[in-house]
């Protein structure tokens, strides 16, 4: 099977993985690489399941109207169609692909967004049940409730909290913080960070013997830490676990750190310092816009308004 535009000849047997990891190859994000593959892998299998024969707007079009048959959400269709306007942007950069074919792939329309979902959060009581829910008297307890502590009390991805080191944590103005953190899109960013937090993370350190490097790390069944860091999807697990067992079914890691945005703004957290705070999208615009700085004497995590047992 082959897809033929101009010059270019794609096949779809022998090259597209090779066309994939171009694609992977321009993207600095481990969960947009993770996407991306999973959704041009989708593409690659129905493109040779349907017998298509050109890669065009006219195929992109069909995918488009298939997955939104199927029911897929919105965003799930918009991320799958930037991932293979990139394929195609990829393609015609190494020559396998006409520049005017993949201009054309790259005006396929997305899907409007009508509405805005507004997503799950746990309030004061349910967030003070899920800090409390691990066993504080194990070493893996002690882990998981210093996890939970950062993503409701800093409101970080899971990404980010994979990634946070020793050296993250440090005073300043008199405060604990978590220091030059890069987030989504490779921005930088300071976090206050609650007392509590910081307590949690403390105990947790101290009784595994962290000095340095990743502040999380795997716990076996017997209770021991076993390497030098936990992935992204492993906080997701053990977040799921006692988001489960408390009958929070529609509460995702994620969905904590709505809950941190979602308390600190009830606390009577300023909106601009929530959203430096987070290191939303818009953060550069609105800093440039408002002139906004960080206030770690009155920060977020000051007005979530929890009780937490220390």
């Amino acid at each position: 099977m082959a897809v033929k535009s101009g010059n270019a000849l794609i096949r779809a047997d022998d090259k597209s993985q090779a066309i994939v990891e171009m694609v992977l190859d321009g993207l600095d994000s481990p969960h947009s690489r993770r996407a991306y593959r999973r959704a041009l892998v989708d593409f690659m299998a129905w493109y040779r399941e349907t017998g298509q024969t050109r890669l065009g707007k006219a195929t992109v079009n069909a995918y488009r109207k298939q997955l939104l048959d199927q029911g897929m959400g919105h965003s799930s269709v918009n991320q799958r169609l930037s991932a293979i306007r990139k394929l195609a942007r990829e393609a015609a950069d190494n020559g396998l692909l006409a520049d005017r074919t993949a201009n054309r792939i790259h005006r396929v329309k997305g899907v409007k967004q009508e509405g805005q979902r507004m997503g799950n959060w746990l309030d004061k009581e349910q967030a003070e049940a899920l800090l409390d829910a691990p066993d504080a008297s194990t070493l893996k307890g002690k882990r998981d409730r210093a996890l939970l502590a950062v993503l409701i009390g800093c409101g970080l991805r899971r990404q980010e909290v994979a990634d946070l080191t020793v050296g993250h944590v440090q005073q300043r103005a008199a405060r604990w913080v978590i220091v030059d953190l890069v987030g989504k899109r490779n921005k930088t960013r300071t976090v206050p960070m609650p007392s509590w937090t910081k307590v949690l993370i403390d105990r947790w350190m101290q009784a595994a013997g962290i000095e340095s490097g990743r502040v999380f790390r795997p716990v076996n069944k017997g209770d021991k830490v076993t390497g030098e860091r936990m992935s992204a999807q492993a906080i997701y697990n053990a977040v799921a676990r006692y988001v489960v067992a408390l009958g929070f079914d529609s509460i995702a890691p994620h969905d904590l750190r709505r809950t941190f945005a979602k308390l600190a703004h009830k606390g009577g957290g300023a909106l601009d310092q929530i959203q430096l705070a987070l290191g939303h999208a818009s953060l550069t615009t609105t800093e440039r816009y408002l002139g906004v700085e960080l206030d770690l004497a009155n920060a977020p995590c000051d007005h979530l308004g929890l009780s937490v047992e220390l």
